[in-house]
């Protein structure tokens, strides 16, 4: 069922993305324009961050241009717009942009058009960092350690309350731990955050203003409240551990509150990653926080589980057989039992959050997204595997622990003279009964006396030695000790899970990569939308290029812009352009484009390419009453 589900929520996906991708720039890349613009104006696929330095705009001569600051245009939050200085002449210039993503990533690129006519050589630009190295390696590192230190906390909270070990003295470490690091690392995200967005070494976290500039962003105030929120879950805790045992089941008020604090923590993640953008953007938070909580339960709660066990073996060997196993043993049937509802959870949020990150097939194998996807799918299933080994230990140790306790019960004492009984019924006198058919006592704690019989001639003056636990197939001993490695094993495997899990996180989803390659023609992607055909009448002064621009160089409708320019390199007026194009490889004969002038340049709005592939376009340029020229160039038209 949740394979048909899978099949048909990825096979009617639609358009959405994540990261924000540049759709469409005003003017457009490599575009040449008679006059100059009044304003810049980039549009994206969701709402962006404006940072001081949101835009560079360089000279053709190669000097940066100093601009006013950058603003999103009137009731549009998806754009990002500057003000083109007056008086910068003639030539190429080049625009430098950096913008934040509703997730919380930043992106950036860059762009040229020009104005009058193209510079001859245009000018070495450096347009400023894109990301240091450095200061991403460290935001990363925080990220992976903010996610692990969640799972620990987390996870072994849950374990204490849901699970319910004899004692969770042993668990103080691991909480003290998750919540300690969790601490560092987002303190360390929040002051990495400043030189993160604007692309700046790390250094830059010590700026003064670094600080409070994050503070304006949705992400640092998302920081922030994790930061607050630790307080209150350090209270938590500390009472938690104060109850010692919690054989009991803990109260609803207990439950509720220790519920809500997760919640909380887990929307932190969710409004600063990618179900705050896209499509379904509740039901997509909703989904986030699930899985997250479901991971930290299973993970963390693996890690809880092996440090009780752990604690429980160091104990010694000779108490492998304990009475008491039986509480521990009903802890890890407990987790299992758990464990199972947050697999199925993990799966159910999994199977949703892989349709809105992917939102094709082609997107599983075609996309840096959709590789790691299927890596974690494996990761996870090797850990459903060792999850089920565990699972099998598990009941088995619970079953023998059981049954050990039962046939052991506690000590009994001495009573004055035996009553007639069934060899092996426990004593009338002894309240907590004792021994099995064989007269058998505790390993672990021997009786102060023993009630005579003919299969126990023993004094009861004398306690009798610790008796050594065989190893046996019945042993209790076995399973624990089996089920020991099988959950190392898993949190080895979980830890993988983890990492990979934290570096999909940050990595562009399908559904963004390919509208981003879709939107890329538009932009100015070389090779597919635009083409420069040279010509030569033979007269003087009648060569020239005609630079033929195709968006979005597709199959299907396409806008024509052709500019013509002269020996100069300047604009060029002409009486007539002619334009078409044919597809020799399926034998299509010239398509006429039928261009009309509209002042400064020729264009359509209404060719259309039936079929992607190599296609040879076709320029007739008129020069003047006697002279004209055709010549050819091929352009690729992409499905």
């Amino acid at each position: 069922m949740g394979v048909l589900l899978f099949l048909a929520l990825l096979g009617g996906a639609a358009p959405a993305s994540a990261h924000a991708v540049l759709r469409s720039s005003d003017p457009a890349d490599q575009t040449v324009l008679r006059t100059a613009p009044r304003t810049l104006t980039l549009t994206f696929s969701e709402s962006v961050g404006l940072l001081d330095d949101s835009f560079r705009l360089f000279r053709p001569d190669g000097h940066r241009v100093h601009t006013a600051e950058p603003r999103h245009a009137r009731d549009r939050s998806d754009t990002a717009q500057i003000a083109f200085p007056a008086g910068l002449g003639r030539g190429t210039f080049t625009v430098s942009w950096r913008v934040v993503s509703a997730d919380s990533h930043p992106v950036s690129g860059a762009f040229t058009f020009s104005v009058g006519k193209p510079s001859a050589a245009p000018a070495a630009i450096d347009a400023g960092p894109t990301e240091t190295p450095a200061t991403g390696g460290l935001y990363d590192l925080a990220r992976y350690a903010a996610y692990g230190a969640a799972a620990l906390l987390l996870g072994t909270a849950a374990f204490a309350l849901l699970c319910r070990p004899p004692d969770v003295a042993p668990l103080r470490g691991p909480l003290t731990a998750g919540w300690w690091a969790l601490l560092a690392a987002t303190a360390a995200l929040l002051a990495l955050r400043a030189p993160y967005e604007s692309g700046a070494g790390p250094a830059a976290a010590l700026d003064p203003s670094a600080l409070p500039r994050t503070l304006t962003s949705r992400t640092g105030l998302v920081l922030l409240l994790r930061l607050a929120l630790l307080a209150p879950t350090a209270l938590f805790l500390r009472r938690l551990v104060r109850r010692g045992g919690t054989a009991g089941r803990p109260s609803a008020a207990t439950l509720a509150t220790g519920g809500a604090l997760a919640v909380a923590l887990a929307l932190t993640w969710a409004a600063s990653g990618h179900a705050s953008a896209g499509i379904q953007v509740p039901w997509a938070m909703a989904s986030t926080v699930l899985h997250l909580l479901a991971m930290a339960v299973w993970l963390g709660g693996l890690t809880a589980l092996l440090t009780t066990l752990r604690r429980r073996s160091a104990r010694g060997a000779e108490e492998a057989a304990a009475p008491d196993d039986s509480g521990l043993a009903a802890t890890a049937a407990r987790f299992s039992r758990v464990a199972f509802l947050a697999v199925t959870v993990l799966a159910a949020t999994g199977v949703y959050q892989s349709w809105r990150g992917l939102g094709s097939w082609n997107a599983l194998t075609g996309t840096a997204y959709g590789r790691l996807l299927l890596v974690k799918l494996a990761a996870v299933a090797l850990l459903l595997c060792g999850a089920a080994v565990s699972r099998r230990w598990a009941a088995r140790w619970a079953a023998q622990s059981a049954e050990r306790a039962a046939r052991h019960g506690a000590p009994r004492t001495a009573v004055p003279a035996p009553a007639p009984q069934t060899v092996g019924a426990p004593s009338p006198a002894s309240p907590r009964g004792g021994g099995g058919e064989h007269g058998e006592e505790s390993a672990a704690q021997p009786p102060s006396s023993t009630v005579p019989s003919s299969s126990s001639p023993a004094s009861s003056s004398s306690p009798a030695p610790p008796a050594k636990v065989p190893t046996s197939p019945t042993d209790p001993g076995v399973p624990l000790r089996a089920l020991r490695r099988s959950v190392l094993a898993e949190v080895a495997v979980g830890v993988a899970v983890l990492v990979v899990s934290t570096v999909l996180s940050g990595t562009l989803p399908g559904r963004a990569a390919a509208e981003e390659a879709g939107a890329a023609p538009a932009a100015g992607a070389p090779g597919a939308s635009v083409t420069t055909i040279p010509f030569d009448t033979g007269a003087p002064g009648g060569h020239g290029t005609v630079q033929i621009t195709l968006e979005p160089g597709r199959t299907g409708q396409n806008a024509v812009e052709a500019v013509v320019f002269g020996p100069d390199g300047g604009l060029s007026t002409v009486p007539e352009l002619r334009l078409s194009l044919s597809l020799p490889a399926r034998q299509i004969g010239a398509i006429d484009a039928r261009l009309t002038d509209r002042g400064g340049y020729w264009g359509t709005d209404s060719l259309v390419l039936p079929f992607a592939g190599a296609w040879t376009a076709k320029a007739t340029v008129r020069v003047s009453e006697l002279d004209q020229v055709s010549a050819s160039r091929t352009v690729r038209i992409l499905p």
